[in-house]
């Protein structure tokens, strides 16, 4: 067997790469925050050296965007210090590094999708933490790709499609932003794109390396995608609620978020023959395994 070693075995990620359809021969050994402390980079240049690594993935994130304005320290260690220490220890034993990374590096103020040699400028702790793991990655000397993504959602942990059904079966009207534009990405569908670069990257020297955007197709806003949410959701006699759309100004939040979360695929596209599919079929699956199927009409 050839072993992937993956971080965040808690999070939306590290469980759906847990779950991924992987070659025969490949099996991923995930670790969470017991099994390995993030903020030790002794510990983690140990458990690099450990056994010979096909590949890294790190998918572990300190990911609290608000709390992280406050938390600094903390943010800092995981976002950028962890994956630092992943950086050299991977580069030291020749094993390739996956790091994924957050559309929260860009400030959110550009018309379209945002390409991966755009300039980066974070707007707050946790997009400023996750670039300074980029910086860290991409000059330890180690092969690495790093992907960055949007708007990460399934039926495992916290996330807005879970949110919006629990409130939206309490409330029956929810008010949601509206002036904030992305792409929503399906944790499964980001797994097996990890998955398959990092595969790549253990066999092939010559595999393409550098940064690269995955997030699923299609561009929505928050108030959008909670109302495809409760459109699906009602076809399979889940929750249902209104939604009304308002300004970010009207919900605020320690962290600002970007305007525009847009992710452009040509890159990966181009390098990895990797084509997201659209962002609702997506979001079917997901709720196929929080609620069930779509019923089927008149009998059919």
């Amino acid at each position: 067997m050839r072993d992937l070693l993956v971080t965040g075995a808690n999070g939306q990620v590290g469980d759906a790469l847990q779950r991924a359809g992987l070659p025969e021969g490949w099996q991923v050994v995930a670790l969470d925050r017991a099994a390995l402390d993030l903020t030790d980079a002794r510990a983690i240049a140990a458990k690099v050296a450990e056994r010979p690594w096909a590949a890294v993935i790190n998918a572990a994130a300190y990911t609290a965007v608000d709390k992280a304005e406050s938390d600094q320290v903390t943010a800092w260690q995981v976002n950028a210090l962890a994956p630092a220490a992943f950086a050299a220890a991977c580069a030291t034993a020749g094993v390739p590094l996956v790091q994924v990374s957050t559309d929260y590096v860009f400030p959110g103020d550009k018309q379209g999708a945002w390409g991966v040699d755009d300039p980066v400028a974070p707007l707050g702790v946790y997009g400023a933490s996750k670039l300074g793991g980029e910086l860290a990655v991409r000059t330890s000397g180690a092969r690495h790709a790093i992907v960055r993504t949007a708007w990460v959602v399934s039926a495992h942990g916290s996330n807005f499609v879970k949110t919006m059904l629990r409130v939206g079966a309490e409330r029956g009207a929810l008010r949601v932003v509206a002036d904030q534009h992305g792409s929503p990405t399906s944790a499964a569908d980001l797994a097996d794109t990890l998955a398959r670069i990092a595969i790549r990257l253990a066999g092939d020297g010559e595999a393409p390396t550098g940064t690269f955007h995955f997030s699923n197709a299609g561009a929505t806003t928050w108030a959008g995608f909670a109302e495809e949410i409760f459109r699906q959701s009602r076809a399979r006699g889940g929750a249902t609620a209104s939604v009304e759309g308002i300004a970010t100004s009207e919900y605020p939040t320690p962290a600002r978020r970007p305007a525009n979360s847009l992710l452009a695929h040509d890159a990966i596209e181009r390098a990895y023959g990797i084509t997201p599919r659209a962002w609702p079929d997506a979001l079917g699956d997901i709720l196929d395994d929080l609620i069930g199927p779509a019923r089927k009409e008149n009998g059919k």
